[in-house]
Protein backbone atom coordinates (compact mmCIF):
# COMPACT_ATOMS: atom_id res chain seq x y z
CA UNK A 1 0.00 0.00 0.00
CA UNK A 2 1.06 3.54 -0.93
CA UNK A 3 2.52 5.52 2.18
CA UNK A 4 0.31 8.60 2.94
CA UNK A 5 1.57 11.73 4.37
CA UNK A 6 -0.38 14.87 5.83
CA UNK A 7 2.65 17.27 3.89
CA UNK A 8 4.77 16.50 1.21
CA UNK A 9 7.10 19.22 0.67
CA UNK A 10 9.00 19.08 -2.94
CA UNK A 11 12.43 21.01 -2.86
CA UNK A 12 14.77 20.47 0.08
CA UNK A 13 16.44 24.23 0.41
CA UNK A 14 16.33 26.25 3.38
CA UNK A 15 12.89 27.17 2.75
CA UNK A 16 12.06 23.58 1.99
CA UNK A 17 13.84 22.07 5.16
CA UNK A 18 12.13 24.49 7.63
CA UNK A 19 8.75 24.56 6.54
CA UNK A 20 9.57 20.65 7.22
CA UNK A 21 10.61 21.30 10.87
CA UNK A 22 7.73 23.85 12.15
CA UNK A 23 4.93 21.30 10.09
CA UNK A 24 6.70 18.22 12.04
CA UNK A 25 6.34 20.36 15.20
CA UNK A 26 2.70 20.17 15.11
CA UNK A 27 2.68 17.05 14.83
CA UNK A 28 2.14 16.62 11.04
CA UNK A 29 3.42 13.56 8.98
CA UNK A 30 5.78 15.27 6.86
CA UNK A 31 7.93 13.57 3.59
CA UNK A 32 10.52 16.00 2.03
CA UNK A 33 11.49 15.45 -1.20
CA UNK A 34 15.33 16.05 -1.95
CA UNK A 35 16.61 15.41 -5.27
CA UNK A 36 19.40 13.23 -5.16
CA UNK A 37 23.15 15.00 -5.34
CA UNK A 38 24.74 15.29 -8.98
CA UNK A 39 27.37 12.66 -9.83
CA UNK A 40 30.62 13.31 -8.35
CA UNK A 41 29.67 15.53 -5.55
CA UNK A 42 28.25 19.01 -5.34
CA UNK A 43 29.96 22.34 -6.66
CA UNK A 44 30.91 24.18 -3.44
CA UNK A 45 28.29 26.83 -2.41
CA UNK A 46 29.46 30.10 -2.15
CA UNK A 47 26.25 31.93 -1.76
CA UNK A 48 25.46 33.75 1.84
CA UNK A 49 22.27 35.56 2.67
CA UNK A 50 21.36 38.64 4.66
CA UNK A 51 18.91 37.28 7.06
CA UNK A 52 16.79 39.59 9.47
CA UNK A 53 15.63 39.27 13.29
CA UNK A 54 12.30 38.00 12.32
CA UNK A 55 14.37 34.89 10.23
CA UNK A 56 16.96 34.61 12.95
CA UNK A 57 13.69 34.09 15.21
CA UNK A 58 12.31 31.65 13.48
CA UNK A 59 15.38 29.34 12.16
CA UNK A 60 15.96 29.58 16.28
CA UNK A 61 12.34 28.07 16.65
CA UNK A 62 13.82 24.75 14.94
CA UNK A 63 17.05 24.70 16.71
CA UNK A 64 18.44 25.55 13.34
CA UNK A 65 20.29 28.98 13.78
CA UNK A 66 24.12 28.72 13.63
CA UNK A 67 25.62 28.92 17.17
CA UNK A 68 29.47 29.95 15.62
CA UNK A 69 29.58 33.17 14.88
CA UNK A 70 31.65 33.32 12.07
CA UNK A 71 28.76 31.44 10.21
CA UNK A 72 26.21 33.71 11.15
CA UNK A 73 28.43 36.95 11.11
CA UNK A 74 26.27 39.90 12.95
CA UNK A 75 26.44 43.03 10.59
CA UNK A 76 26.34 46.31 12.91
CA UNK A 77 26.72 49.30 10.39
CA UNK A 78 25.93 49.24 6.43
CA UNK A 79 27.68 51.98 4.38
CA UNK A 80 25.60 52.36 1.00
CA UNK A 81 27.12 54.64 -1.26
CA UNK A 82 27.00 55.97 -5.24
CA UNK A 83 30.14 55.66 -7.39
CA UNK A 84 33.44 57.84 -6.45
CA UNK A 85 32.44 58.04 -2.88
CA UNK A 86 35.44 57.60 -0.97
CA UNK A 87 35.18 54.23 0.73
CA UNK A 88 36.64 55.02 4.48
CA UNK A 89 35.84 58.53 5.01
CA UNK A 90 32.67 59.36 7.57
CA UNK A 91 29.48 60.47 5.87
CA UNK A 92 29.60 64.12 5.30
CA UNK A 93 27.58 66.96 3.60
CA UNK A 94 29.54 66.17 0.62
CA UNK A 95 29.78 62.77 0.26
CA UNK A 96 26.65 61.02 -1.86
CA UNK A 97 26.63 58.05 0.96
CA UNK A 98 24.03 56.53 3.84
CA UNK A 99 25.37 54.62 7.08
CA UNK A 100 23.18 52.64 8.97
CA UNK A 101 24.31 52.12 12.50
CA UNK A 102 22.88 49.70 15.45
CA UNK A 103 21.69 51.91 18.53
CA UNK A 104 23.22 48.44 20.56
CA UNK A 105 20.66 46.61 21.03
CA UNK A 106 20.63 44.43 17.83
CA UNK A 107 22.74 43.74 14.90
CA UNK A 108 21.07 45.13 11.59
CA UNK A 109 21.24 41.43 9.93
CA UNK A 110 23.34 38.54 10.15
CA UNK A 111 25.20 37.87 7.32
CA UNK A 112 24.86 33.81 7.31
CA UNK A 113 27.16 31.11 5.39
CA UNK A 114 24.65 28.83 3.16
CA UNK A 115 26.44 25.74 3.58
CA UNK A 116 26.98 25.86 7.07
CA UNK A 117 22.65 26.80 7.18
CA UNK A 118 21.45 23.80 5.29
CA UNK A 119 24.59 21.58 7.51
CA UNK A 120 22.26 22.94 10.33
CA UNK A 121 18.92 21.94 9.19
CA UNK A 122 19.99 19.00 7.90
CA UNK A 123 20.95 17.79 11.95
CA UNK A 124 17.68 19.65 13.36
CA UNK A 125 15.99 17.17 10.39
CA UNK A 126 17.69 14.68 11.81
CA UNK A 127 16.35 14.48 15.84
CA UNK A 128 12.63 15.21 14.32
CA UNK A 129 10.51 12.72 14.33
CA UNK A 130 7.71 12.90 11.78
CA UNK A 131 10.01 13.68 8.67
CA UNK A 132 10.43 11.16 5.71
CA UNK A 133 13.44 12.93 3.95
CA UNK A 134 12.79 11.29 0.29
CA UNK A 135 15.22 11.54 -2.61
CA UNK A 136 13.51 12.10 -5.96
CA UNK A 137 12.70 14.96 -8.68
CA UNK A 138 9.13 15.71 -7.99
CA UNK A 139 8.03 13.46 -11.28
CA UNK A 140 6.86 10.78 -8.50
CA UNK A 141 4.82 12.48 -5.60
CA UNK A 142 4.23 11.32 -2.27
CA UNK A 143 0.36 10.94 -1.53
CA UNK A 144 -0.21 13.55 0.98
CA UNK A 145 -3.24 15.86 1.58
CA UNK A 146 -1.13 19.33 1.06
CA UNK A 147 1.95 19.22 -1.49
CA UNK A 148 3.88 22.39 -1.18
CA UNK A 149 6.20 23.22 -4.10
CA UNK A 150 10.03 24.62 -2.32
CA UNK A 151 11.90 23.75 -5.93
CA UNK A 152 12.95 27.17 -6.69
CA UNK A 153 12.56 29.51 -9.89
CA UNK A 154 12.96 26.81 -12.48
CA UNK A 155 10.25 24.54 -10.84
CA UNK A 156 9.47 21.50 -12.73
CA UNK A 157 6.39 20.35 -10.93
CA UNK A 158 5.03 23.97 -10.70
CA UNK A 159 4.82 24.38 -14.69
CA UNK A 160 3.45 20.39 -14.88
CA UNK A 161 0.15 21.45 -11.91
CA UNK A 162 -0.54 24.77 -14.09
CA UNK A 163 0.79 27.43 -12.28
CA UNK A 164 1.65 30.32 -14.31
CA UNK A 165 5.08 32.41 -13.60
CA UNK A 166 5.53 35.81 -14.57
CA UNK A 167 8.84 36.98 -15.37
CA UNK A 168 9.89 39.99 -16.10
CA UNK A 169 14.29 39.60 -16.58
CA UNK A 170 16.48 42.23 -15.85
CA UNK A 171 19.51 42.78 -18.09
CA UNK A 172 22.06 42.20 -15.18
CA UNK A 173 23.76 38.57 -13.98
CA UNK A 174 24.33 38.46 -10.20
CA UNK A 175 28.38 37.45 -9.71
CA UNK A 176 28.93 36.07 -6.44
CA UNK A 177 32.10 34.74 -5.14
CA UNK A 178 34.52 34.55 -1.62
CA UNK A 179 37.35 36.84 -1.38
CA UNK A 180 39.55 36.86 1.56
CA UNK A 181 41.00 40.51 2.48
CA UNK A 182 43.79 42.69 3.58
CA UNK A 183 41.60 44.15 6.29
CA UNK A 184 39.03 43.44 8.57
CA UNK A 185 35.40 43.98 7.23
CA UNK A 186 34.85 45.38 10.84
CA UNK A 187 31.34 43.71 10.92
CA UNK A 188 30.21 46.50 7.92
CA UNK A 189 28.17 45.72 4.92
CA UNK A 190 28.98 47.60 1.91
CA UNK A 191 27.44 48.14 -0.98
CA UNK A 192 28.46 50.65 -4.24
CA UNK A 193 25.71 51.67 -7.08
CA UNK A 194 28.54 52.31 -9.58
CA UNK A 195 26.98 53.19 -13.21
CA UNK A 196 25.14 50.21 -14.05
CA UNK A 197 26.78 47.96 -11.61
CA UNK A 198 25.83 47.68 -8.21
CA UNK A 199 28.63 45.55 -5.92
CA UNK A 200 27.73 44.85 -2.72
CA UNK A 201 30.75 43.09 0.01
CA UNK A 202 29.37 41.31 2.76
CA UNK A 203 31.00 40.26 6.04
CA UNK A 204 31.81 36.71 6.79
CA UNK A 205 33.43 34.78 9.32
CA UNK A 206 32.90 36.74 12.70
CA UNK A 207 32.83 40.44 13.29
CA UNK A 208 36.34 41.05 12.94
CA UNK A 209 37.28 38.61 9.91
CA UNK A 210 38.92 39.31 6.78
CA UNK A 211 36.49 37.49 4.48
CA UNK A 212 33.74 39.04 2.59
CA UNK A 213 30.61 37.46 0.06
CA UNK A 214 30.64 39.24 -3.48
CA UNK A 215 27.06 40.05 -4.94
CA UNK A 216 28.36 42.05 -7.69
CA UNK A 217 25.33 42.79 -10.74
CA UNK A 218 26.31 43.35 -13.77
CA UNK A 219 24.81 43.53 -17.57
CA UNK A 220 25.27 40.20 -18.93
CA UNK A 221 28.09 40.38 -21.68
CA UNK A 222 30.18 42.10 -19.20
CA UNK A 223 29.52 39.40 -16.41
CA UNK A 224 30.72 36.61 -18.65
CA UNK A 225 33.44 38.32 -19.58
CA UNK A 226 34.65 38.77 -16.07
CA UNK A 227 33.21 35.16 -15.25
CA UNK A 228 35.96 33.94 -17.54
CA UNK A 229 38.74 35.94 -15.95
CA UNK A 230 41.68 34.77 -14.12
CA UNK A 231 41.43 34.20 -10.17
CA UNK A 232 43.57 37.37 -9.70
CA UNK A 233 42.24 39.59 -12.50
CA UNK A 234 38.49 39.26 -10.86
CA UNK A 235 39.87 40.37 -7.35
CA UNK A 236 41.70 43.07 -8.85
CA UNK A 237 39.14 44.41 -10.87
CA UNK A 238 36.55 43.91 -7.37
CA UNK A 239 39.23 45.65 -5.43
CA UNK A 240 39.46 48.74 -7.49
CA UNK A 241 35.50 49.00 -7.93
CA UNK A 242 35.31 49.67 -4.91
CA UNK A 243 38.21 51.80 -3.74
CA UNK A 244 40.44 49.29 -2.20
CA UNK A 245 37.91 49.69 1.16
CA UNK A 246 39.35 46.53 2.25
CA UNK A 247 42.81 46.93 0.82
CA UNK A 248 44.58 43.88 -1.11
CA UNK A 249 41.46 41.41 -2.05
CA UNK A 250 42.12 37.31 -3.32
CA UNK A 251 39.40 34.95 -4.57
CA UNK A 252 38.90 32.43 -3.05
CA UNK A 253 36.89 29.17 -4.45
CA UNK A 254 35.64 29.66 -7.80
CA UNK A 255 32.98 32.12 -8.34
CA UNK A 256 29.15 31.92 -10.01
CA UNK A 257 26.45 33.89 -12.25
CA UNK A 258 23.23 33.92 -12.30
CA UNK A 259 20.18 35.95 -14.13
CA UNK A 260 18.36 38.11 -12.49
CA UNK A 261 14.96 38.68 -12.92
CA UNK A 262 11.40 40.17 -10.77
CA UNK A 263 8.84 37.20 -10.81
CA UNK A 264 5.76 36.20 -9.42
CA UNK A 265 3.30 32.90 -9.71
CA UNK A 266 -0.43 33.38 -10.30
CA UNK A 267 -1.99 32.21 -8.16
CA UNK A 268 -0.24 30.96 -5.60
CA UNK A 269 -2.45 27.99 -4.32
CA UNK A 270 -4.80 25.08 -5.31
CA UNK A 271 -6.94 23.05 -3.93
CA UNK A 272 -4.05 20.43 -1.93
CA UNK A 273 -1.42 22.28 -3.43
CA UNK A 274 0.46 25.87 -2.12
CA UNK A 275 3.84 27.38 -3.60
CA UNK A 276 6.48 29.41 -1.15
CA UNK A 277 10.16 30.75 -1.04
CA UNK A 278 11.56 31.31 -5.13
CA UNK A 279 8.82 29.06 -6.91
CA UNK A 280 6.01 31.44 -5.73
CA UNK A 281 8.14 34.84 -6.57
CA UNK A 282 11.48 36.38 -7.40
CA UNK A 283 13.10 39.98 -7.05
CA UNK A 284 16.43 41.91 -6.98
CA UNK A 285 19.23 40.55 -4.37
CA UNK A 286 20.19 44.23 -4.19
CA UNK A 287 18.17 44.82 -0.82
CA UNK A 288 18.97 41.60 0.36
CA UNK A 289 15.71 40.49 1.71
CA UNK A 290 14.89 37.37 -0.73
CA UNK A 291 15.60 34.43 1.65
CA UNK A 292 14.08 36.92 4.13
CA UNK A 293 10.66 36.75 2.42
CA UNK A 294 10.80 33.01 1.36
CA UNK A 295 10.86 32.12 5.15
CA UNK A 296 8.12 34.66 5.74
CA UNK A 297 6.00 32.15 3.58
CA UNK A 298 6.40 29.23 5.38
CA UNK A 299 6.38 31.19 8.68
CA UNK A 300 2.90 31.78 7.67
CA UNK A 301 1.64 28.98 5.99
CA UNK A 302 2.38 27.10 9.21
CA UNK A 303 0.72 29.50 11.15
CA UNK A 304 -2.65 29.25 8.98
CA UNK A 305 -2.41 25.35 8.92
CA UNK A 306 -1.77 25.29 12.93
CA UNK A 307 -4.88 27.37 13.50
CA UNK A 308 -6.85 25.97 11.01
CA UNK A 309 -10.60 24.79 12.01
CA UNK A 310 -10.43 21.08 13.37
CA UNK A 311 -13.24 19.95 10.52
CA UNK A 312 -10.98 22.01 7.43
CA UNK A 313 -8.65 20.01 5.13
CA UNK A 314 -4.82 20.75 5.19
CA UNK A 315 -4.95 21.05 1.56
CA UNK A 316 -8.49 23.13 1.24
CA UNK A 317 -8.62 25.74 -0.97
CA UNK A 318 -10.25 28.43 1.19
CA UNK A 319 -7.66 27.55 4.02
CA UNK A 320 -4.76 28.44 1.26
CA UNK A 321 -6.49 31.34 0.16
CA UNK A 322 -5.55 32.91 3.71
CA UNK A 323 -1.81 31.84 3.24
CA UNK A 324 -1.95 33.95 -0.26
CA UNK A 325 -3.85 36.49 1.03
CA UNK A 326 -1.04 37.13 4.19
CA UNK A 327 1.77 37.39 1.86
CA UNK A 328 0.31 39.01 -1.18
CA UNK A 329 0.82 42.30 0.65
CA UNK A 330 4.44 41.78 1.85
CA UNK A 331 5.88 40.06 -1.03
CA UNK A 332 4.38 43.14 -3.65
CA UNK A 333 6.31 45.26 -1.20
CA UNK A 334 8.78 43.68 -1.27
CA UNK A 335 9.36 43.57 -5.14
CA UNK A 336 7.80 46.86 -5.52
CA UNK A 337 11.19 48.44 -3.17
CA UNK A 338 13.90 46.45 -5.03
CA UNK A 339 12.66 46.99 -8.40
CA UNK A 340 11.84 50.64 -7.49
CA UNK A 341 15.48 50.68 -6.40
CA UNK A 342 16.87 48.79 -9.36
CA UNK A 343 15.67 51.44 -11.69
CA UNK A 344 16.80 54.28 -9.57
CA UNK A 345 20.18 52.53 -9.32
CA UNK A 346 21.02 50.23 -11.81
CA UNK A 347 21.04 52.90 -15.06
CA UNK A 348 24.25 54.89 -16.01
CA UNK A 349 21.91 57.58 -16.84
CA UNK A 350 23.30 60.75 -15.78
CA UNK A 351 19.96 62.70 -14.67
CA UNK A 352 19.05 59.43 -12.10
CA UNK A 353 22.67 59.49 -11.07
CA UNK A 354 22.44 63.00 -9.73
CA UNK A 355 18.71 61.93 -8.11
CA UNK A 356 20.31 59.25 -6.38
CA UNK A 357 23.30 61.09 -5.19
CA UNK A 358 20.25 63.82 -3.45
CA UNK A 359 18.32 61.35 -1.90
CA UNK A 360 21.72 59.20 -0.47
CA UNK A 361 22.56 62.69 1.07
CA UNK A 362 18.89 63.46 2.64
CA UNK A 363 18.58 59.56 3.57
CA UNK A 364 21.51 60.19 5.46
CA UNK A 365 20.01 63.19 7.18
CA UNK A 366 16.85 62.28 8.25
CA UNK A 367 16.87 59.85 11.57
CA UNK A 368 13.18 58.81 11.76
CA UNK A 369 13.77 57.81 8.32
CA UNK A 370 16.53 55.56 8.71
CA UNK A 371 15.46 54.02 11.91
CA UNK A 372 12.13 53.21 10.19
CA UNK A 373 14.09 51.46 6.84
CA UNK A 374 16.07 49.58 9.62
CA UNK A 375 12.85 48.00 11.55
CA UNK A 376 10.94 47.46 7.98
CA UNK A 377 14.27 45.58 6.82
CA UNK A 378 14.49 43.37 10.17
CA UNK A 379 11.03 42.30 9.68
Amino acid sequence: MTKTYDVAILGGGIVGRTLALLLARERLRVALVERAPPAGGATPDIRAYALNAASRALLESVRAWPNDERAATSVHHMWVADADTPPLVPVTDAAAAVRFDTDGSAPLAWIVDVPVLEETLAQALAYQPGIERLVGDGSQQPRAALTVICEGRRSATRAAEGFAYDTRPYPHTAIAARLRCERSHGAVARQWFRGDEILALLPLDGTQGHTVALVWSVPHARAAERLAWPAEALAQAVQDACGGALGAMQLQGQPAGWALELSIARPWVRPGVALAGDAAHAMHPLAGQGLNVGLGDVAELARVLREREYWRSLGDWRLLRRYERARAAPVAAMQLATDTLYGLFGHPDERLTTLRRWGLRAVDRLEPIKRWLIQYAAG
